[in-house]
C-alpha cells in the first residue's frame, strides 16, 4: 500500500515538469516582416479594435491611428507566433521552468519584453514611445517584465502595458496605472 500512495506523485510529475503545451491560431511572418494569423476571428478582431482605441485615446491629437491600429495587431497576433516558435507551455512558470533547464529556447518574460520591444521599433513609430517596466526587481520568484506604449514624450506612467507572458502569449494589456498584480517601475526608456 505503501508503494501505490507513493507512485501517485511520480506519475503525475511529468504533468507538473511538462505543462500544457498552448494552441493560438496559427500564424506566420511574411518576407516584408508582417505577422499574419491566418484565421482572423471576430473575438481576435474585436480585441484589436478595443487595444487601437484604447492607444489612440492615450492622446488622439498626437497619436497616429495607423500607428495604432499597427502597434495593436502585431501585440495581440506576433506573441502567437513567438508561443508557436517558442513550443511554449502552459502555465508560464512551468514554461520558465523548462526554459531556465534549456528545455526551451525563450519564453521568459525579459524574452517576451525584448522580442516585443524589438517588434514596435521596427516600425519607426513616430507618435508612440516604448518603455520596459519592472516588479519586483530583484526578487527571483516575483521579478517581471514588460513592454510599455506612451503617447510620444510621455512618461510611462501614463502608458499602456503589453505582456504576452503572463496569460502564455494571449496578450494581456491594461493602462500601467489600472494592473492590479503589478507595480510597475521604470527599467528603460526609449532609445
Amino acid at each position: 500500500m505503501m508503494r501505490v500512495k507513493h507512485a501517485v506523485p511520480l506519475l503525475l510529475l511529468p504533468l507538473m515538469i511538462g505543462g500544457c503545451a498552448v494552441q493560438h491560431e496559427p500564424v506566420s511572418v511574411l518576407p516584408t516582416g508582417e505577422v499574419r494569423t491566418l484565421r482572423m476571428t471576430p473575438d481576435l478582431q474585436n480585441h484589436i479594435h478595443t487595444l487601437e482605441s484604447a492607444l489612440i485615446a492615450l492622446n488622439p491629437s498626437i497619436i497616429n491611428p495607423q500607428e495604432a491600429r499597427a502597434v495593436a495587431h502585431d501585440a495581440f497576433v506576433y506573441p502567437m507566433y513567438l508561443a508557436k516558435d517558442w513550443d511554449l507551455t502552459w502555465p508560464p512558470l512551468v514554461h520558465n521552468t523548462l526554459r531556465n533547464a534549456n528545455q526551451r529556447k525563450a519564453g521568459l518574460c525579459v524574452d517576451w519584453t525584448r522580442a516585443m520591444r524589438a517588434r514596435m521599433r521596427d516600425k519607426n513609430l513616430k507618435t508612440f514611445d516604448l518603455y520596459w517596466a519592472v516588479a519586483n526587481k530583484g526578487n527571483a520568484w516575483l521579478e517581471h517584465s514588460t513592454l510599455v506604449v506612451t503617447p510620444k514624450g510621455r512618461p510611462m506612467s501614463d502608458g499602456i502595458i503589453l505582456d504576452p507572458w503572463r496569460n502564455s502569449g494571449a496578450l494581456f494589456w491594461s493602462k500601467l496605472k489600472e494592473d492590479q498584480k503589478y507595480q510597475w517601475k521604470y527599467f528603460e526608456g526609449p532609445g
